[in-house]
């Protein structure tokens, strides 16, 4: 007697969600992460985006390189000093390293306990870098070319 099995995928070993589960997910966590390219595009835009960029690392990480214009404040002084740096009505944007850190993470859950609107800028400063968009240092301004394995070599986004 022979007997016939057939492999599952291992993508498909838990299935998928339904779609109307799947859609309530998705529209979650784009209320909770924002896209580097996005903030960006807000950021040189100009005039107000209507929000506040937050680098939580630490001051070493800072001057090597940080988004221009974000508020430095790393997340162990959140507590301490948002009140001091930022509007509790002006949405925040935390970011650290990249993301393999969940600093800006820990961040962003400081802020909203504090009652500040958050999101997290997936990627962090690696991603900033990465994508092409210029960054300060302790030495002024710097840009590096798009990594062409993060962003579009030859248009202006992604598209996505």
């Amino acid at each position: 007697m022979s007997s016939s099995t057939t492999a599952v995928s291992p993508v498909l070993r838990v299935a998928p969600a339904a779609p109307a589960e799947a859609a309530s997910y998705f529209r979650a966590s784009l209320a909770f992460h924002a896209d580097v390219s996005d903030v960006a595009a807000a950021l040189a835009a100009g005039g107000d985006p209507g929000f506040v960029v937050l680098d939580s690392r630490s001051t070493e990480s800072w001057d090597q390189g940080h988004v221009p214009g974000a508020v430095h404040l790393p997340t162990a002084l959140v507590a301490e000093q948002a009140g001091q740096l930022l509007d509790r009505s002006v949405p925040v944007v935390t970011y650290c390293w990249g993301p393999g850190c969940n600093g800006a993470t820990r961040a962003a859950l400081a802020l909203a306990e504090l009652g500040y609107q958050v999101k997290e800028m997936l990627g962090g400063f690696e991603y900033w870098a990465r994508e092409g968009f210029p960054y300060e240092t302790w030495q002024g301004r710097e840009q590096r070319a798009a990594d062409p394995l993060t962003a579009p070599v030859d248009a202006e986004n992604c598209g996505c």
